[in-house]
């Protein structure tokens, strides 16, 4: 592997950590919306990645990330019996999402951290860059 493919890979991980992070964000953002239907309340929202497989000569190459898509939790909705609520149903009821918020929460700082390691390792690659070029000097 070439050393330039790390600012490839590492830049593939950061995009994968900003989908991850944004969201994330939307689902902290949208945690207590109320909803008067399961269709109509927000539903936690999941990225999917894998990883850019490549073949040369036999041998098989990680070289990025890829976002697969976002996908809605199917875990069920938090029903609750609230008859005075503007949004309730003619049963009483209102659904609030799916939403985990210590799952969530826990999800933003992971995701803070990859990205975190993935500039310092792009910069940790630079310097290297730069200091093989200082060798000839």
């Amino acid at each position: 592997m070439s050393l330039f493919n790390v600012f490839d890979i590492a830049g593939s991980a950061m995009s994968a950590g900003n989908v991850r992070l944004n969201v994330t964000a939307s689902n902290l953002a949208n945690a207590q919306n109320v909803g008067t239907t399961e269709a109509s309340t927000y539903h936690a929202k999941h990225p999917l990645f894998s990883s850019l497989l490549k073949s040369a000569q036999g041998e098989t190459e990680v070289y990025g990330v890829k976002i697969d898509g976002v996908y809605e939790s199917q875990a069920a909705l938090d029903k609750r019996y609230q008859p005075d609520h503007p949004l309730a149903n003619e049963e009483g009821y209102v659904f609030l999402p799916n939403v985990n918020m210590i799952d969530e929460m826990a999800n933003m700082i992971s995701a803070s951290r990859s990205y975190q390691s993935n500039v310092e390792v792009i910069n940790t690659s630079k310097q290297l860059l730069l200091a093989t070029l200082r060798i000839g000097q």
